[in-house]
């Protein structure tokens, strides 16, 4: 009887062994798991960064003018009744003779 008892007990925990290491749900599977997560957190790291600067950017936006200046003034051309506008063709864009 106790020889039976230790026979099953045995199966039983060769059995979890394999499930455990070899089965599905398994070490194995943990491991690719880790592997997929350790990949998309490296594929979001910049995604994270860009949105910090865009929410800096929209603080900035909200509370300073000189952003919003700045902006006009590198997007849409924009210069101030004050100033003087000197078009230059070709300069800093072409290469040098």
């Amino acid at each position: 009887m106790l020889k039976w008892l230790a026979i099953v007990l045995i199966a039983l925990v060769a059995l979890l062994q394999y499930r455990l290491w070899l089965g599905e749900s398994g070490l194995r599977e943990l491991a690719e798991v880790r592997q997929r997560v350790a990949d998309l957190e490296a594929e979001n790291a910049p995604l994270r960064a860009r949105n910090a600067r865009l929410a800096a950017e929209v603080v900035d936006l909200k509370t300073g003018l000189d952003a919003i200046e700045e902006r006009a003034r590198s997007d849409v051309g924009m210069v101030r009744r004050d100033e003087q506008f000197f078009w230059v063709p070709d300069a800093g864009g072409g290469q040098a003779p």
